[in-house]
């Protein structure tokens, strides 16, 4: 069920209805609602992946309670061992195993020896990548301490279930989300305003630019052989907008339904394009994964802690490991130990750091010319990057790359859709104070009537097919 979709908006006014108008009174009634209607939210791709996310949740839920309950340890180590081998273990059929069969099978080939390794013809789960870190970081926090478990299923169960968030996240916190499931909730018209500006923002994002440019950015990856250098460039350009626009539209949809029914989630973008170097690129971008790779890899393996030596292993580490976690293919793997290549120098000389606070050009209407600099090459960097992300290959990507060396100066090819990145620039530019602004200058209601018919005249329609980037992980 896409969220850009007709369907999607009749479950979600039916829901909203018998959410606070039938079972509006009793938190409880609303938390079997929310559960019963994020399986349904979830089977609408295939019913028979149900199945194992009620498992997945039902092994993790019973894990926590083992973990707390555990009098050493010792036993508390191996339960926690336990769940996660089976976490991963879970992820690493669905989504890697026909991955490492293939490798082992290179691998032999590489020594003149023949196999012939078993590969499954399955469906990748819808979102199997969220919600298993979603229950991993629960365990992780009982067996650290952080969170105690709740006893309630339904509650833990909304939590890892929670239909806005299932299948591209962000990825919540218990100690974040839970609290919020277990208390009850009143509707308040500036939250739900909020709310609806949030969704049909990010539903131009989705559908008005990132699919917009989606169309045109498939036709030069496709024949990149035959395109122009310039039109490469626009190429890579253009993808870097779609994912941004594609993944932070899904964001603020998953941030607007969830407000429209009391809740708040966690921000996952910043105004990831105007980071000054590529540490603040990370701090704005998928910022839940970011931090989930920090609080519970980086910092568990020692973080920069014990020599440089050490600090820069686990910098790898997380970066390849962000790279595999998005898929499994070579290009993504490269694309992560890219962002490691360029993480470091920056590591190095102690400057990773440096921007952690404000917005570039906080109380200016424009950057400096340094500012800028630092944007525009940041930028390019990134795009370089996304380009390994987006290519079928890690041949294609090469070759995409050199490609762009040859008729750089000729006139590119769909230059036109350079006016779909100058909106979204200048509008983002305007929201990066405050990101309700400059949406809430105006008045909800026309806001949203204003943003739907320009939905309907220069969206993309669910009929074409063009699902959110991010549900294949």
């Amino acid at each position: 069920m896409l969220f850009n979709s007709v369907v999607f908006l009749l479950f979600f006014v039916i829901f909203f209805f018998l959410y606070w108008f039938v079972v509006g009174r009793s938190m409880r009634a609303q938390n079997v609602l929310i559960l019963l209607a994020s399986y349904l939210f979830y089977g609408w791709w295939d019913w028979r992946f149900v199945f194992l996310l009620m498992l997945s949740t039902l092994i993790d839920y019973f894990f926590g309670l083992i973990i707390h309950q555990s009098a050493t340890q010792a036993r508390k180590k191996i339960y926690l061992w336990l769940s996660i081998v089976n976490n991963l273990g879970i992820l690493a059929f669905f989504k890697y195993y026909n991955f490492f069969a293939e490798a082992f099978q290179d691998f032999m080939a590489g020594f003149g020896l023949e196999t012939h390794p078993y590969v499954l013809n399955i469906l990748l789960p819808v979102g199997i990548s969220f919600y298993t870190f979603h229950g991993m970081s629960y365990v992780l926090d009982i067996y650290n301490g952080k969170v105690t478990p709740i006893k309630n299923f339904i509650d833990y169960a909304v939590f890892v279930c929670f239909f806005p968030l299932l299948v591209a996240g962000p990825i919540e916190r218990a100690n974040h989300l839970l609290p919020q499931v277990a208390q009850p909730r009143v509707f308040r018209y500036e939250q739900g305003m909020d709310g609806l500006r949030l969704i049909v923002w990010g539903l131009f994002k989705k559908v008005v630019i990132a699919d917009n440019l989606a169309v045109v950015v498939n036709s030069i990856f496709s024949s990149y052989a035959d395109e122009s250098g310039s039109t490469l460039v626009l190429g890579a350009v253009f993808f870097a907008f779609q994912i941004y626009g594609d993944f932070s539209g899904y964001t603020d949809i998953a941030l607007g339904t969830a407000k429209l029914l009391g809740f708040e989630l966690l921000t996952n973008f910043k105004f990831p394009y105007f980071s000054r170097d590529i540490a603040e690129f990370w701090r704005r971008w998928h910022i839940s994964l970011s931090s989930w790779f920090r609080d519970y890899v980086y910092i568990p393996l020692g973080g920069s802690a014990g020599g440089k030596g050490r600090a820069l292993r686990n910098i790898f580490i997380i970066f390849l490991l962000s790279g595999f976690w998005h898929g499994a293919k070579w290009t993504y793997i490269l694309w992560g130990g890219y962002h490691a290549l360029l993480y470091v120098p920056l590591f190095m000389v102690n400057t990773n750091r440096k921007h952690t606070g404000e917005i570039v050009a906080a109380s200016r209407w424009l950057p400096s010319v340094r500012e800028t600099f630092q944007m525009l090459l940041t930028f390019v960097l990134v795009t370089i990057g996304w380009i390994f992300f987006r290519a079928d290959t890690v041949h294609d990507a090469f070759h995409y790359i050199q490609g762009i060396g040859h008729h750089l100066l000729t006139m590119p090819k769909y230059a036109d859709s350079l006016l779909l990145v100058a909106l979204l620039l200048v509008l983002d530019w305007l929201s990066r104070h405050d990101e309700r602004k400059p949406h809430a200058l105006v008045p909800a209601i026309p806001y949203v009537l204003v943003m739907t018919i320009v939905l309907l005249l220069f969206g993309k329609g669910s009929e074409n097919n063009i699902e959110f980037i991010y549900f294949q992980f």
